[in-house]
C-alpha cells in the first residue's frame, strides 16, 4: 500500500519513495528549552509522531533525529539580542553563570519528555543538544563557506542567500519585494534582508561562546539543525518536519546553508503542521498566557484526551482550542474506551473477510496524507459492526500501534508508581496529609486515580 505525503516543498500530495527500500531517515525539529512548552507545541510533536507511527505501521524502521535547542536561539531574527535561555535567567532573577544556563535548560528539556510521556510521544531514536554539538557546526559552516556562500560582518559570518538560487522554493517568497528590515538596521554590511548570520560574534555579554574562524562567538539557530541532521542522517536523507511557522525563516535557511555545503538536495519531503489556535490567535509563548500540559492536568482532563483531540483535526488544518472542546474530547476518548470494554464480552462468530476490508479502510485513511480524522472514524464504526468481540479488540490493539491513545491498557503500573503509592500509604501512616496529598497528585497526573478505602489503597489508570 503506497503511503501518500503532502510535500510543502512543491505544495501536493506525492508518492513517498524512501532512499533506501526499508528503512526511513526523518528529522524534526525540537523545543527550545527556555520555558515549558504549550499544547500548542506539543500539537506539532504529536503530528510528528503519528507521521513516525504511520511509517512503522507500514513496515519501515524509522531513524527519528530530534534536536535541543540550549544555545543560540536569540530574542530577534536580526540575529540580535539576548539568548532566549539568558533572557529566561535575567527574568527570572537568577545569578548568571554558564551553569545556571544548562541547569535550566535541563530542567525544561526534562519537562519536555515528561510531557511527551504523558502524550504517549514515542522518544526520537536519537536526541541531540545543540551545545554538544558545536565542533560538527563549526565544520559544517566552513564547507559552505568554502563554496563561496559567506561574507563577514560586524556581526559575524553571514550567508549571502541571494547566491543560492532556489532559496525562496520551499516558502515561495518574492525576494524582489522584500524590503531592508530588522537585519539590515542592526547590521548595515547585510547585502540582502533575508541573508543571515552562521556564526555569531562580537558580543562579549553572551554567555555562552566557542573559539571558531570568525572569531570568539557562538553558532546562528539555522546551522543548528542542519550540522545535527547531517551528522546523524547524511548529506540527503528522506523526511524534515515541523511546524509551519517554521516553513518561511528557519525551514528555508535550513535548505539553502544545507545544499548550499553539500551541492546536493538534501531532503526528499517536507512536513509541517498547522497551528492550534486560541481565540482566532496562534498559541505562542511571547504572547504570555499559554495553556501547559500541567494546567490540562490541573483541569482533571488526561493528557490523552488532548492527543485525542488533535487525531480529530487534520495535521494542515488549524485546531481551535477551548476548555469546552476539550472536555468534549475527553468525553468522546472516555467513551471510546467503555465501548473498547464492551467489545471485550462480545461473543459472535468471526467474519475475517469483513475485518480485513475495515483494516484495509484504515490503513487507506492514514496513507492518504495522515488523514486521522476519517481513521478515527473507522475505529467507532469497526465497534458497531458485527464483528465479534475478539476480533474487534485484535483491531483495536493494531490501530492504537499509530492512534497512540493507550486504547487498551493492561492493569499494570510503572516500578516508580508502585513506590509512590508505597509512600503514601506510610505517610498516612504517619499522618503526614501534605505529603500524602502530594504524591496523591503527582501520581494524578502520571495517569493513576487513587482511591483509600477501609481494605487499603485501590488505583484505576485514568
Amino acid at each position: 500500500m503506497e503511503i501518500q505525503l503532502f510535500n510543502t516543498m512543491g505544495r501536493q500530495k506525492e508518492i513517498f519513495r524512501p532512499i533506501h527500500e526499508d528503512h526511513v531517515g526523518m528529522y524534526a525539529c525540537g523545543p527550545t528549552v527556555y520555558d515549558y512548552q504549550h499544547i500548542g507545541n506539543m500539537r506539532t510533536y504529536i503530528f510528528e509522531d503519528i507521521l513516525r507511527r504511520i511509517l512503522e505501521y507500514n513496515g519501515y524502521s524509522v531513524k527519528h533525529v530530534m534536536n535541543v535547542t540550549d544555545v543560540g536561539h536569540l530574542t530577534s531574527d536580526a540575529d540580535v539580542g539576548e539568548d532566549k535561555l539568558m533572557k529566561k535567567i535575567r527574568e527570572s532573577g537568577l545569578s548568571p553563570s554558564v551553569e545556571t544556563m544548562m541547569k535550566l535548560a535541563q530542567k525544561y528539556e526534562d519537562r519536555f519528555f515528561e510531557d511527551c510521556a504523558k502524550l504517549n510521544i514515542l522518544k526520537p531514536t536519537i536526541v541531540c543538544k545543540a551545545s554538544e554539538h558545536v565542533p560538527e557546526m563549526i565544520q559544517f559552516i566552513k564547507r559552505i563557506e568554502s563554496n563561496e556562500y559567506t561574507y563577514p560582518t560586524s556581526v559575524g559570518l553571514i550567508f549571502n542567500s541571494r547566491k543560492y538560487t532556489h532559496y525562496s522554493a520551499l516558502a515561495k517568497l518574492n525576494l524582489d519585494k522584500q524590503k531592508a528590515g530588522a537585519r539590515v538596521k542592526v547590521d548595515p554590511e547585510r547585502r540582502n534582508p533575508s541573508d543571515f548570520a552562521l556564526w555569531v560574534s562580537n558580543q562579549p555579554s553572551h554567555l555562552m561562546q566557542w573559539e571558531s574562524p570568525w572569531g570568539r562567538g557562538f553558532p546562528g539557530w539555522h546551522i543548528e539543525c542542519s550540522a545535527m541532521s547531517i551528522k546523524y542522517l547524511g548529506d540527503h536523507f528522506d523526511i524534515h518536519a515541523g511546524g509551519i511557522d517554521h516553513i518561511p525563516v528557519h525551514h528555508t535557511n535550513e535548505v539553502a546553508q544545507s545544499e548550499s555545503a553539500t551541492g546536493k538536495k538534501w531532503v526528499n519531503y517536507w512536513l509541517h503542521g498547522e497551528f492550534l489556535v486560541l481565540d482566532k490567535e496562534k498559541m505562542s509563548k511571547s504572547a504570555g498566557g499559554f495553556i501547559t500540559l500541567d494546567n490540562v492536568v490541573k483541569q482533571e482532563i488526561n493528557p490523552l484526551a488532548y492527543r485525542y483531540m488533535c487525531l480529530t483535526a487534520h495535521y494542515r488544518s488549524t485546531l481551535s482550542f477551548s476548555w469546552d472542546n476539550l472536555k468534549m474530547a475527553q468525553q468522546a476518548y472516555h467513551s471510546l474506551k467503555n465501548r473498547i470494554e464492551l467489545a471485550k464480552h462480545e461473543e459472535g462468530s468471526p467474519n475475517p473477510t469483513l475485518k480485513d476490508e475495515i483494516a484495509t479502510e484504515f490503513l487507506n485513511h492514514i496513507n492518504n496524507d495522515m488523514n486521522l480524522p476519517q481513521a478515527l472514524g473507522v475505529v467507532w464504526t469497526m465497534l458497531k459492526s458485527d464483528l465479534s468481540g475478539v476480533e474487534k479488540i485484535s483491531l483495536v490493539s493494531k490501530f492504537d500501534g499509530v492512534l497512540g491513545l493507550n486504547l487498551i491498557e493492561e492493569n499494570t503500573i510503572s516500578i516508580e508508581a508502585e513506590q509512590l503509592i508505597k509512600d503514601r500509604e506510610l505517610a498516612r501512616k504517619n499522618k503526614d496529609w501534605v505529603k500524602s496529598d502530594r504524591i496523591r497528585d503527582e501520581l494524578l497526573e502520571m495517569g493513576i486515580a487513587i482511591e483509600d478505602t477501609p481494605n487499603g489503597t485501590r488505583w484505576k489508570i485514568n
